[in-house]
């Protein structure tokens, strides 16, 4: 009896498993793109980061009431550390801690805002106190390291706040529309100093009795002018923007004293055209170490000023035949031996030891694959934590290794990207990793190799009730030599004896790979796969997974080197038996657009169809820090910014595109697309065009929405023949 209820029972599994297979189900085009998405994963645990090498911080409920608590590491014991609740009672209403704008990492300073002016609260004495009174718009305010002052601009112009007594000091009289301090230009905001600065152009010293800033006058930059529609005739927005060859901000560099609120300038060549950024404090306080890079941007030159006088030394040069890049992500030893920086010199990314006369101290790192970033010095052990790819380029995994570059350590093993965070005396790290099969876990680890315990899995059961595309990492060789690495998502249901349409999904500029290992569902692409249309995505040799030797190849020939891989990338499919040859099309954004606008006039014979949004067309066009970086001006190669055109190959362009644009786009211009489409039209050429009324590079709400069911009507409508189900 106990055995033919076994055999029963078995039999009813096998029967139940195709059945349990066809429950599996598609995405709708609501769950895809619209307000009907399957909740698929949870969230990981909000770890805030370490307050020593024993606890770290978490954000977490506690008795269903918010709080920040200390988890040991070794035990995972928990200790309330900041409750909300109890804290916002020191709070008058309208103030809560979930609103907080500025908060030191371990909570005990926090500032907020409210009519624009600034708020004060210090946890140690639980009290609340408004340190600005004109309500006039502030922008990035910053403590002091002793969190004694507070410094923001306003108006353009740099002010310090003593948070003790109150007082509020100017620390310039000359901030205008031109006339920027502390607060970066535009030019500077969006390709040196970046978008997570937020304007901010100014450093406090560690002793915190100095600032050291950037003053710009933009009145030699050429307006732009644009055009928002707002109203009954319009306005004319204008914005100061440098395109190659243009003249560029006029900057200087200052160290404002805080006790008698003098500037010291520092002497920084005004009478060179040269970028001038990133400067960064000995640990002393007795030099500020900064940037100057050339105009040909192929020269980089560190100098240590005394804040004193001004006078400066030079003491680190690197020059390249193709480009230098600013060294963002500098460490400055607290002993005052040096400094550590990541270059790319030897033709990968690597990391160098140098005293602060310019001495190399030793080459930590000395690898053929890319170091990405340095993640914690514990100086005491001369112990060095970085991240890198380690021999698969699409991967990232953290490493320790002595500051004399030996005893190298690879902390994480699963093939995977890891974002790891180490404690301050580098005895654990906790690690968030995903890779192209496995959604994000959290995990803590010992720096010995000891895993502690597993922190979350983001995966919900709920994933497993759909039907995902398959997808695949592999590389695609090239006639000289090159593998490029890409990945596609094939349909759930795929047949390798029908023929199915391929989208690239692209960006594809400089040193900026899009082929990576991590866990990327995205429910667009799958709902594509679903229906039949293959999803591909392949980084060319510039895109940094074979060192600067690849990305050095773009120099002076944006345009060439991404059209020719991805053209090998279209020969390579073509001989596949299963993709539809007569339907390649290509998708970007920005340096993406470019790419597609490209693929369908100079590589019109491989490409058939694309979506063009906010497109870069002609490289005269864009800012010149950016372009001359990689192209130098148009006076110096004009058959290089010719060649890079998609204006020069409209004519060979026989496909179909639809082209989208902000009209407001205050990056890439809509001039881009303007003079594109002039072409086509003066060639005869049909095309589709979208114009997104006083959108700027990128946009979401009601028109996103609109963007998305226009580019997905385009695939089905040309690749399918049929609609999608916008309502399912």
């Amino acid at each position: 009896m106990k055995k033919v209820s076994i055999i029963i029972l078995l039999s009813l599994a096998i029967i139940s498993l195709p059945q349990a297979f066809a429950q599996k189900k598609n995405l709708s085009y609501q769950e895809a793109y619209g307000k009907k998405r399957p909740k698929l994963t949870k969230p990981l645990p909000r770890i805030t980061g370490w307050l020593d090498d024993t606890y770290y911080l978490e954000n977490k409920k506690v008795d269903d009431k918010s709080a920040i608590v200390k988890v040991d590491a070794k035990s995972g014991k928990e200790l309330v550390y900041f409750d909300y609740n109890e804290q916002n009672k020191n709070l008058p209403e309208g103030f809560s801690f979930n609103r907080t704008i500025v908060q030191s990492d371990d909570m005990k300073h926090s500032l907020f805002t409210k009519d624009q002016d600034l708020y004060y609260y210090s946890m140690e004495k639980g009290e609340l106190k408004q340190i600005t009174f004109d309500s006039k718009k502030i922008n990035n305010p910053a403590f002091s390291p002793d969190f004694a002052k507070l410094a923001f601009t306003r108006a353009n112009d740099l002010y310090v706040v003593d948070l003790l007594s109150g007082k509020e000091s100017r620390l310039t009289y000359d901030g205008s529309d031109v006339i920027l301090n502390g607060r970066a230009s535009w030019v500077y905001y969006e390709e040196i100093l970046g978008r997570s600065s937020r304007y901010k152009a100014y450093w406090w010293s560690p002793d915190s009795k100095k600032i050291a800033y950037l003053r710009f006058d933009d009145s030699p930059v050429p307006e732009f002018l644009l055009f928002n529609s707002e109203g009954d005739r319009g306005i004319i927005e204008r914005t100061r923007y440098p395109q190659p060859g243009d003249p560029n901000p006029l900057v200087n560099l200052g160290i404002v004293h805080i006790n008698n609120e003098t500037t010291i300038w520092v002497n920084t060549f005004e009478d060179n055209d040269r970028y001038v950024a990133w400067p960064f404090w000995t640990n002393d306080s007795k030099e500020l170490i900064y940037q100057y890079l050339n105009r040909d941007q192929d020269e980089l030159n560190f100098y240590a000023a005394n804040p004193e006088d001004g006078t400066v030394r030079k003491i680190y040069t690197e020059k390249q035949d193709s480009w230098v890049e600013f060294f963002e992500d500098v460490y400055v030893f607290k002993d005052g031996s040096g400094f550590l920086l990541r270059s790319d010199k030897s033709g990968w990314r690597n990391i160098y030891y140098y005293d602060f006369d310019g001495n190399l101290i030793s080459q930590v790192t000395n690898f053929d694959w890319r170091v990405n970033g340095i993640s914690q010095v514990v100086e005491k052990t001369k112990t060095l934590f970085f991240t890198g790819t380690g021999g698969t380029s699409t991967d990232i995994h953290l490493f320790s290794i002595k500051l004399n570059g030996e005893k190298l350590n690879k902390l994480t093993e699963t093939s995977a990207s890891h974002r790891t965070v180490v404690s301050p005396g580098g005895k654990y790290f906790y690690d968030t990793y995903s890779n192209f099969s496995t959604p994000s876990k959290m995990e803590l680890l010992s720096t010995k190799g000891k895993s502690i315990r597993l922190l979350g899995d983001s995966k919900l059961p709920a994933m497993d009730d759909y039907n995902w595309g398959e997808v695949e990492m592999f590389t695609i060789p090239t006639e000289d030599g090159f593998e490029l690495p890409a990945m596609w998502i094939l349909p759930p249901d795929f047949d390798p004896n029908k023929k199915y349409p391929v989208i690239f999904t692209i960006y594809g500029g400089p040193n900026a790979p899009s082929v990576r290992n991590y866990f990327r569902r995205s429910f667009g692409q799958d709902y594509l796969a679903q229906n039949g249309i293959i999803t591909f995505i392949v980084d060319h040799r510039g895109t940094g997974h074979h060192g600067k030797k690849g990305i050095a190849l773009m120099h002076r020939n944006l345009g060439k080197w991404e059209m020719h891989d991805y053209i090998e990338a279209v020969k390579w499919l073509r001989k596949k038996p299963f993709v539809d040859s007569g339907k390649i099309g290509m998708t970007g954004g920005s340096y993406g657009g470019y790419a597609t606008c490209m693929a369908l006039t100079y590589g019109a014979d491989y490409f058939t169809h694309g979506i063009a949004n906010f497109s870069v067309t002609d490289w005269r066009l864009y800012d010149n820090v950016y372009t001359e970086r990689y192209m130098d001006t148009p006076e110096q190669n004009p058959e290089g910014y010719k060649n890079g055109s998609a204006l020069t190959w409209a004519g060979q362009y026989k496909g179909k595109l639809l082209i989208t644009h902000g009209t407001t786009d205050d990056n890439v211009h809509m001039l881009n697309t303007m003079k594109f489409i002039d072409k086509l039209e003066d060639h005869n050429k049909e095309f589709s065009l979208l114009l997104y009324p006083n959108k700027r590079h990128g946009w979401g709400g009601p028109k996103r929405t609109h963007l998305v069911r226009e580019q997905t009507q385009f695939w089905f409508r040309n690749f399918l023949g049929k609609e999608p189900n916008l309502d399912e």
